[in-house]
Parts: C-alpha cells; sequence; structure tokens
C-alpha cells in the first residue's frame, strides 16, 4: 500500500508520467422487446427481460495528474490482450516518455512474462525496461485511480443496455474524448502518513 502511496506523491515528471490500468468485464445485452419511447412527462420504458449478446472487456488507462485517459473494448482479456494493450501505451501514447510508472492491481495477466509470450524477446525486453510496475495490495483496489475513472464512466456511460463490441467502443470512446477535451484530474490526498493512523490495523505487529 505505502509503494503506491509514495508513487502517488511523486512531484508529475512527463518523461517518467504515471499511469493507473484497470479492467472491467462488460454484458452485453439486447432487448427481449422494443423499449417503449419516452413521452412528455414519461421516460423510456424497457421490459425487465433481456437477450444476453456475450459479453468483453474494457482496459481502461489514465495519467490522473495530466488529465488524460484510454478506454479500449476487447473481446478478451488474456495476456497477450493486456500484453498488446501495453505496446500501445508505451509505443503510441508515450513513444517519448523514458519510462512508464504503471500503477495496477497483481491480476496473473499483468506480468512482464505476458510480455514475453506475446512478443519477440528483444521486443519484450524493450517494452519491459520501460515500465515501472506498482502493485496494489490484495483487497486494495480502492488505491487504484483507474477504478474511480471506470466508476465515473460506468455511470455516466455504460447505464443502459449494450448490444455489441463495436457500439460499446463507440460508446467509451465518445466519453473519453470528453473527458480528456475538459481534462478532468484527480488530485489524489491520502497519504502515507494518514494511512499509518487511520490504517493501521492493516498493518503487522511487531
Amino acid at each position: 500500500m505505502e509503494d503506491v502511496l509514495e508513487t502517488y506523491a511523486l512531484p508529475y515528471d512527463p518523461e517518467i508520467p504515471l499511469i493507473c490500468m484497470d479492467e472491467q468485464p462488460i454484458q452485453l445485452l439486447d432487448h427481449s422487446r422494443p423499449p417503449q419511447p419516452m413521452k412528455p412527462g414519461q421516460v423510456l420504458r424497457e421490459d425487465y427481460e433481456y437477450v444476453r449478446k456475450g459479453s468483453c472487456s474494457l482496459f481502461l488507462f489514465t495519467e490522473p495528474l495530466a488529465g488524460w485517459r484510454h478506454v479500449q473494448a476487447s473481446e478478451r482479456r488474456t495476456k497477450s490482450d493486456w500484453a498488446l494493450q501495453i505496446q500501445e501505451l508505451l509505443e503510441v501514447h508515450y513513444p517519448e516518455a523514458k519510462r512508464v510508472r504503471l500503477v495496477m492491481d497483481n491480476l496473473n495477466t499483468h506480468t512482464i512474462s505476458s510480455l514475453y509470450e506475446t512478443f519477440p524477446p528483444e521486443q519484450a525486453l524493450a517494452l519491459a525496461k520501460r515500465l515501472e510496475i506498482h502493485y496494489t495490495p490484495k483487497h486494495g483496489s480502492w488505491l487504484n485511480i483507474a477504478e474511480i475513472e471506470l466508476s465515473v464512466m460506468t455511470i455516466q456511460c455504460l447505464n443502459r443496455r449494450i448490444t455489441s463490441i463495436e457500439e460499446l467502443q463507440g460508446e467509451v470512446s465518445a466519453w473519453e474524448t470528453e473527458r480528456n477535451r475538459i481534462q478532468k484530474s484527480v488530485d489524489w490526498q491520502f497519504t502515507t502518513e494518514q494511512a499509518r493512523g487511520k490504517l493501521k490495523h492493516l498493518y503487522p505487529e511487531i
């Protein structure tokens, strides 16, 4: 926990940006019956029954100090899917950065070995050298700022039935564009000192 908090406390450095990432599974759903359109004084009415259209995942990356985020829909969430997202992060979004401080949970796909299972050794090593990974502790997902972004996105963008991955990508891309336009940043306030006082029960006894 303190490793993540100390990472958040570091000053902004465009050459070594702080990036938080998280994933979210999404159920694709369609209407079993056409919804009744809105009328004056009446909201859109949907039947409570629905048709499952499969599932997919969202990968979200955010640079909280710069007010930037990127969301990508994926049919799967395998090691290779994660590795390809990391490649895009480093080579497309942050090609000039010396390295990236990456905060994420310790899911079994979120490892350097995933890079080696996806790319040739030389390419995997080049990507790995540009990553400075900081894992959130078990049951510590609240420490991941990307989870805050996912919560906001769910409320603002995903509060209805979405039937296809293409429709989903269109929705999250529009949300991403608008949120990046206003450069909505996150000012993290919780410190290591506060954690030692308020979360003392989480520390081992000596």
